[in-house]
């Protein structure tokens, strides 16, 4: 690939070229036959726009409010691990392209640096917790949609390591023999806790000031179980669509989550996001921003601090242009009827 990149797309050939190919398997893969890797993208294409003419759009304003906090477009850093996988600044290069991109970060604890989630001992659950409140950290997001590790075929064969994690160093033993299958897998079987249940929301909620927030979301049930729990958010996710193959794409069941929820907690979407556009469609859809996982990781292997910039800027800048193009000065101006669905497209020919 020649230049630079003109979109978040090509960055993934470029962190291709820059990675062992155990590490890019393990970034781009998905679950078994990935069938729900492919339709988290493919989806937003079947999504397609009823723009509005003679707006004056002039002036396009991004910026939006996540619970209580500015961010300069609804535009985040989903939770994903081992950034120094990628790069060997890892989550440290990631939050400064964050923090100067004036967007929010959700460090996972399965971070190559330091501090988020929650595993099944709950000694060691409530330290990182206790430790991310004292640090500044500003909520807690528990993944709900994974008790067991997905079948990842790629890191099964490729027989994939896991490098030092430094949130549960001392914490919990992290030595694996696992001669069958990845080392990761083996792991994942020591850590990852199969009872965890909604009345764990409640202990999370009981150790910590900070609000709490689940993602792994993809049904009306779960969502209304959800708000009933106190949590302060959902994020309607297939955790990348590398736990349960042929679950829904991210963005077919945000409508169904959003209206299950009602506007009691904001909702939010991860999974796909690849184009501005794509960022509008949700919007429109309902959620309160989008967090992106994946493009991040391919900038931060491409051109490290400055590749992850790239990547949100350029998402912006998409998104910009999509607005102005579809007649909303302001992100409070995307509608519901500035899209239209699969579903409404074959309603219409019956």
């Amino acid at each position: 690939m020649e230049g630079e990149p003109v979109n978040v797309n090509e960055f993934q050939e470029l962190a291709r070229q820059a990675l062992p190919k155990m590490y890019y398997d393990f970034f781009s893969g998905g679950a078994e036959d990935q069938h729900t890797l492919k339709e988290n993208v493919e989806a937003f294409r079947r999504i397609t726009f009823r723009p509005r003419i003679l707006v004056d759009v002039s002036r396009i304003n991004l910026s939006t409010t996540v619970p209580g906090y500015k961010i300069s477009a609804p535009i985040m850093v989903a939770p994903s691990a081992m950034h120094k996988l990628a790069h060997p600044e890892g989550e440290i290069a990631t939050a400064r392209a964050a923090a100067a991109s004036n967007t929010i970060m959700v460090l996972s604890s399965m971070s190559s640096c330091t501090i988020e989630e929650v595993y099944k001992n709950r000694d060691v659950a409530a330290q990182l917790v206790q430790r991310a409140e004292r640090n500044g950290y500003k909520a807690i997001v528990l993944t709900v949609d994974a008790p067991m590790l997905g079948r990842r075929e790629a890191d099964i064969k490729n027989k994939m390591i896991v490098p030092p994690l430094k949130n549960i160093e001392g914490l919990v033993s992290t030595e694996v023999d696992n001669d069958e299958g990845s080392i990761l897998e083996g792991f994942a079987k020591r850590i990852l806790d199969a009872s965890l249940c909604w009345r764990d929301i409640g202990w999370l909620r009981s150790i910590t000031n900070l609000p709490t927030l689940i993602k792994g979301v993809l049904t009306r049930e779960d969502a209304i179980k959800a708000t009933e729990v106190g949590v302060a958010g959902i994020v309607v996710s297939n955790h990348g669509a590398r736990q349960l193959d042929y679950t829904p794409a991210t963005i077919t069941v945000l409508e169904e989550v959003v209206h299950a929820v009602g506007g009691k907690v904001p909702v939010f979407l991860d999974g796909g996001v690849r184009r501005g556009t794509d960022v509008f469609k949700a919007l429109a859809l309902g959620a309160q921003a989008v967090l992106i996982g994946r493009p991040v990781v391919y900038g931060l292997a491409a051109k490290g601090e400055y590749g992850v910039r790239k990547v949100i800027h350029m998402l912006k800048d998409e998104l910009e242009l999509t607005m102005a193009l579809s007649g909303c000065p302001s992100v409070k101006d995307i509608t519901r009827s500035h899209v239209r669905t699969e579903h409404e497209k074959i309603h219409s020919m019956l």
